[in-house]
């Protein structure tokens, strides 16, 4: 092959786990090659198999007898050609860099941040927002006895038939209303016993029962959800398709 000129030439090394540029001299060893792939592509120099690619060019494969001593002005090096770099270990002996399930995470206490000055909760601070607006109580408040009113005034109680969601599938029997401790978010609950088995408990809720129903029969909702009507059992209307069969 062509010998080439010691000038370094720019190259692209390209491995499973790397991609970069680096100046490489023609002047060096295979042996100094592979040493300095290492640290880039985490492939150790015996478990390297090196490819020169050029456009317009076949592969060609970079070793030698004696590593040592062979320079790579053996090999025709263009700026910006690729060398490949294949890892020949067996796959259970490979490291996989992309992987940070097992790398320690560091997490700042929430004191510390709570203490730093430009921050999204300090600035929240500063202009009264969210949990730090004095008037929060009280909207609160007036949200909860919104449910509370919207409640009362639809006439949303217990043994009243329903639907959830205007899901025609989805009908049943207010089996309770009120507070539900477990559930995130303050303010009245609605319990429904469902006619068919598309629920998400049996009436308890993190341990505490509020109402007893068949396995996943039992659905808690807020009023809104809720479409009060003369809903027939879906199974007695199941039945009467069936008789008109």
């Amino acid at each position: 092959m062509a010998s080439q000129s010691a000038r370094d030439v720019p190259l692209l090394i390209r491995s499973v786990n790397a991609s970069a540029e680096r100046r490489i001299s023609p002047s060096w060893s295979v042996a100094q090659l592979r040493a300095k792939l290492e640290p880039i592509t985490g492939v150790p120099p015996s478990c390297q198999k090196l490819t020169l690619r050029l456009p317009g060019h076949e592969e060609v494969v970079i070793e030698a007898q004696d590593e040592e001593v062979t320079q790579l002005a053996q090999w025709n090096l263009q700026a910006y050609a690729e060398i490949h770099v294949k890892d020949l270990r067996p796959p259970s002996a490979l490291t996989n860099l992309t992987d940070t399930s097992a790398v320690p995470k560091y997490t700042m206490p929430a004191s510390t941040y709570a203490s730093l000055p430009a921050t999204v909760l300090a600035w929240k601070k500063s202009q009264k927002l969210g949990r730090f607006d004095p008037s929060l109580p009280e909207h609160e408040a007036q949200k909860i006895q919104g449910l509370w009113d919207e409640i009362g005034a639809r006439g949303i109680r217990l043994k009243r038939r329903c639907r959830l969601g205007s899901e025609d599938t989805r009908r049943g029997t207010v089996a309770y209303v009120g507070e539900v401790e477990e559930i995130p978010g303050k303010g009245p609950w609605i319990g429904v016993e469902l006619d068919e088995p598309v629920g998400k408990n049996d009436g308890s809720v993190g341990g505490k029962r509020y109402f007893s129903c068949g396995d996943n029969r039992g659905v808690f909702v807020r009023p809104e959800r809720v479409e009060l009507g003369d809903w027939g059992l879906l199974m007695e209307e199941d039945d009467e398709d069936l008789e008109e069969l």
